[in-house]
């Protein structure tokens, strides 16, 4: 159970399913409940899959590509950048959100399971057996889909314009973790730490 815990409490940090709700809340403005419901099933499933293969087999993938965990952090920002940057400028969009491919990107990845999931459940899997790790990767990801599906309340709470008010707010803030993202990994390749896979 001890060790349980230790595999459970950090990969709880770096999914970090309560620092998502307000963007979730914020990107699934426009879609009605049962739509953000489905996205809460495919981000869940999404970014339980991804960790799930990193966690059994990621170190002996990035040995083959030569990736670092730098890499998966400046590639991870830039892609929330763009997300979020198309969001803020488009005001109206030309067609509804599709719940479906919102759920993979960028929520499912590389919001949920990101580069700090990546790492650790990695990380974990070398140290207390991958057996362990998914099942405290399964606890968490089945943790962040509850957290998740309270938006819904939240989101009747607010209203319609309050809505409005926190998706502009919180696609921002998704800007600027992006870029946040995208300095750490920057920073690892600076100070020499993109030599090995695991930076």
């Amino acid at each position: 159970m001890n060790n349980f815990l230790l595999c459970f409490v950090p990969l709880f940090v770096a999914v970090d399913a309560i620092g998502v709700l307000p963007v979730f809340l914020g990107l699934t403005e426009r879609l009605s409940p049962a739509q953000r419901q489905q996205l809460v099933v495919h981000s869940v499933l999404t970014a339980t899959v991804v960790a799930f293969l990193f966690a059994l087999g990621g170190s002996l993938l990035l040995r083959l590509l030569g990736i670092t965990v730098a890499d998966f952090m400046v590639a991870g920002g830039a892609l929330l950048f763009v997300f979020s940057l198309t969001d803020l400028i488009l005001q109206h969009k030309p067609q509804p959100l599709d719940s479906g491919s919102l759920g993979v990107v960028p929520i499912g990845v590389p919001l949920l399971a990101g580069p700090a999931v990546l790492t650790v459940s990695m990380l974990l899997a070398d140290q207390y057996g991958r057996a362990l790790v998914s099942a405290a990767l399964a606890a968490n990801m089945v943790l962040a889909g509850v957290v998740l599906t309270l938006s819904g309340p939240i989101h009747r709470a607010l209203g319609t314009s309050g809505a409005r008010v926190v998706q502009r707010i919180m696609l921002l803030l998704l800007a600027a973790i992006a870029v946040m993202t995208m300095r750490k990994g920057v920073e690892v390749f600076l100070h020499g730490g993109a030599g090995g896979p695991y930076g």
